[in-house]
């Protein structure tokens, strides 16, 4: 369970909630140009663009959750179980794992032009990393500065929608968001309008009534929902500080309490963390859950031209 948010304000911006019910050893990576992306099936990276996310290394390898290359081109991997339906290996394509897609785009993508025409090429497939991590039912949103799409590999194949609110949670697949934001176009900042019995004295006894209907449960198409009118309805800040406080306080509508949602395994799932990175300077900003205080790291204080993966220490 996670929500994702591509959003535009004085710089672009692009970030998600983690909800997890456990740690995987995640922490901030930072991928130089010079070290070589290992892939399965289509051979090895050299050099590339320089990286910066969420991340567990496995072996020296960073299993990006979430993110952003130097050119601005972002991606997220959210759950999407019972849907996800990766392939065998096919002549003829980019065969690549989902655990490869992050480092595959963001590799050699300076913006969407470049991202479609690799998913053009691309076949999903599924290898696991290992025999102890197999892989993880995923799709995934993308986003430049300029636009952001959804990209689902189901039974029929793979599906790539643009995705206009620049807005990911988890299932139903993607079309179904779609076509749920219609039910909400209602919704508004303002007093509500009387358009029930307009002959009869009807009060605004609150701030607040255009949003009524609003979901505020904690599943996907409702996360979806609330997330897209917080973002929508959201005041742009004109500094770095009022931009990224504004970013996590979006995200916080969506965040989850512990307690709140129990997975099938008894255990709780709650918002381990949440991410915003200013695409435009690779600045990467993150706050735990019992870390409130924004942490960041800069992608340009590094030297980008290494070949060993720089890791920072998770803070909680």
């Amino acid at each position: 369970m996670c929500t994702a948010i591509s959003h535009r304000a004085n710089h672009h911006y692009f970030g998600r909630n983690l909800d997890l019910e456990r740690t995987y050893g995640e922490r901030v990576v930072i991928t130089p140009r010079n070290y070589p992306f290992k892939m399965r099936c289509v051979g090895t990276l050299e050099s590339h663009y320089a990286i910066i996310g969420m991340a567990t290394v496995v072996d020296d390898y960073p299993l990006y959750y979430e993110a952003t290359n130097e050119k601005g081109v972002s991606i997220a991997g959210l759950n999407f179980p019972d849907n996800a339906d990766y392939k065998e290996y096919e002549e003829g394509k980019d065969n690549i794992t989902p655990f490869e897609l992050a480092p595959w785009l963001l590799s050699q993508c300076a913006c969407m032009t470049e991202v479609m025409a690799l998913l053009d090429k691309i076949n999903i497939v599924k290898i696991n990393f290992s025999e102890k991590l197999p892989l993880s039912p995923l799709h995934w949103i993308i986003s430049d500065k300029e636009k952001s799409i959804t990209i689902e590999c189901v039974e029929h194949g793979l599906r790539i929608y643009d995705n206009p609110f620049g807005v990911l949670t988890n299932n139903p697949t993607f079309d179904y968001h779609m076509m749920n934001v219609n039910n909400y176009m209602g919704l508004h900042e303002g007093f509500a309008q009387n358009t029930l019995c307009p002959d009869n004295i009807l009060k605004n006894y609150s701030l607040g009534l255009g949003a009524m209907g609003l979901p505020g449960d904690f599943s996907s198409s409702s996360r979806f929902i609330r997330a897209l009118f917080v973002k929508e309805k959201s005041c742009i800040g004109n500094t770095e500080k009022e931009s990224v406080n504004q970013f996590f306080h979006i995200l916080s509508s969506v965040a989850m309490p512990k307690g709140c949602v129990m997975a099938a395994n008894g255990e709780y799932e709650y918002t381990r963390y949440s991410s915003c990175c200013n695409t435009d300077k690779g600045i990467y900003y993150y706050t735990t859950y019992d870390c409130r205080s924004i942490t960041s790291i800069d992608m340009n204080s590094v030297d980008l031209e290494a070949c060993n993966l720089y890791l920072y220490n998770y803070i909680e």
